[in-house]
């Protein structure tokens, strides 16, 4: 062959390799990141990958085992990780095995510790994401959260019934004992009668907690429930601090001590949207809190933008007509992505109807919604600088809950390196969670939950 009909030859060759594409080029994947999270409601697996990936998945008995063969794949070490990412208190995967099931073929055996009602769906390239095929592993039979909500709080009673039983009988065995030791002296009028000793080595049992009946459960309407939502989670960090601080776990320190500070009220409970580091889709969170009957939805976030020079805490609340400024529909826009990177089953029955639900946001809603705001940000601006001195509007989904005042806090801007610091320290996240506690105290105390007939 000359040499003018090879460089010919060569030429044509390089152009029909330009015209394939991945697929043809490189027929396995490969695989970048296997993460597993768990959490009391669902767990997550999620394998990265740097082209998309074909799975089929069944569920097989005796054991229970979820079993997923994906296409195109070698085994590779990143696959292998997986087996050490299940942690031994994961509720729903006892562990996993991987291996070559057929050439081009890995098989994942996961052993379940319950029955589960697994969802397979895949997730295109966003933020720092490639490609990810997702498996969301959710219980046969979803726990009641009012019920637990109403268990949590007879347990509480409970305890503090018991504490002051033991300090009245500590009490009360003092003042005897100068009787009994009287008493000791003179001869006994009754016989002795010989108590049977315990056999070593066993402890009663004790007895177990009683379900609520339907009157306990009814006790729940004379409850302040406060639905405090801890943004972001899992797969979805939130805004990243300079010193690498994440929105995601910052928040959920706040929440936590935030739900525990009210749960001493007596006339009050509170529940987390999530209290582990897993995703919530937005929506989601809303339909918590309307499960558990809330009278008040609190979004916990940290602000972020693009240069380290803004500050201070917000507080929003919905908008049925327009944002109230360019930076407040910037930030909806912002923390209504949330879904995209954290990852949502888009193929959710119930998905188009819901949507529609929380989209009836009604006028009494945003107008409460802006009260409670009005005196959440009074007091926050006692701990902090206020990015605004009033409560803005804007269209967050994660405010549309049509019958339940719903506001969005911002504590601070994880972006500016000093906001960040403080929302490091244990002694400022006290006085912010001291403030929003104050501002949502101050609020029931001038707008008391009317008596109502509430569903489930």
């Amino acid at each position: 062959m000359k040499r003018r009909d090879v460089l010919t030859h060569a030429r044509r060759l390089g152009q029909a390799v330009l015209l394939l594409g991945p697929a043809q080029l490189v027929w396995g994947a490969s695989i970048v990141s296997v993460r597993v999270w768990p959490s009391a409601e669902y767990t997550r697996l999620t394998i990265e990958s740097d082209q998309p990936l074909s799975a089929h998945h069944f569920v097989a008995d005796d054991p229970q085992r979820l079993v997923v063969d994906i296409d195109g794949l070698e085994l590779s070490p990143a696959l292998r990780d997986l087996v050490g990412k299940v942690k031994p208190d994961d509720p729903f995967i006892a562990g996993v095995r991987v291996g070559q099931n057929q050439p081009r073929v890995v098989r994942l055996v996961i052993d379940l510790k319950q029955a589960v009602k697994p969802q397979q769906f895949a997730l295109t390239p966003v933020a720092a994401y490639q490609n990810r095929l997702v498996f969301d592993l959710y219980p046969t039979q979803a726990p009641d959260p009012l019920l637990s909500l109403v268990n949590d709080k007879l347990q509480a009673e409970r305890q503090a019934a018991r504490s002051v039983d033991d300090a009245l009988g500590e009490f009360m065995n003092r003042v005897d004992r100068p009787l009994a030791a009287t008493e000791a002296t003179q001869p006994s009028k009754e016989p002795l009668v010989a108590k049977p000793k315990p056999k070593p080595g066993l402890t009663p049992a004790p007895a177990p907690a009683p379900r609520p009946t339907l009157a306990q459960r009814d006790r729940i309407n004379r409850l302040i429930v406060v639905a405090i939502d801890p943004g972001h989670g899992g797969e979805d960090p939130g805004a990243i601090g300079p010193s690498g601080l994440r929105e995601k776990d910052v928040v959920l320190q706040i929440a936590t001590q935030l739900r525990d500070r009210l749960n001493e009220r007596p006339n009050m409970r509170a529940m987390l949207t999530r209290d582990a580091d897993f995703f919530v889709p937005l929506q989601e969170r809303v339909a918590k809190a309307r499960r558990v009957q809330a009278d008040l939805f609190v979004s916990v976030h940290a602000d972020a933008f693009f240069t380290p020079e803004a500050r201070g805490a917000s507080v929003f609340a919905l908008s049925d007509h327009g944002a109230s400024s360019a930076a407040a529909r910037w930030m909806a826009q912002r923390e209504n992505a949330a879904d995209v990177v954290g990852g949502v089953n888009a193929a959710t029955k119930d998905a188009q109807v819901l949507r529609a639900l929380l989209d009836m946001s009604t006028t009494a809603q945003i107008k409460d919604s802006l009260r409670v705001g009005k005196e959440v940000l009074s007091r926050i601006g006692n701990v902090g600088k206020l990015h605004k001195g009033e409560v803005e509007q804007a269209g967050f989904a994660v405010l549309k809950a049509p019958d339940i005042p719903s506001i969005l806090v911002e504590t601070a801007f994880i972006s500016n390196p000093e906001e960040e610091r403080k929302l490091k320290d244990a002694d400022y996240q006290l006085q912010l969670v001291q403030a929003l506690y104050t501002g949502i105290d101050r609020y029931f105390a001038k707008n008391p939950p009317l008596a109502r007939n509430r569903q489930v």
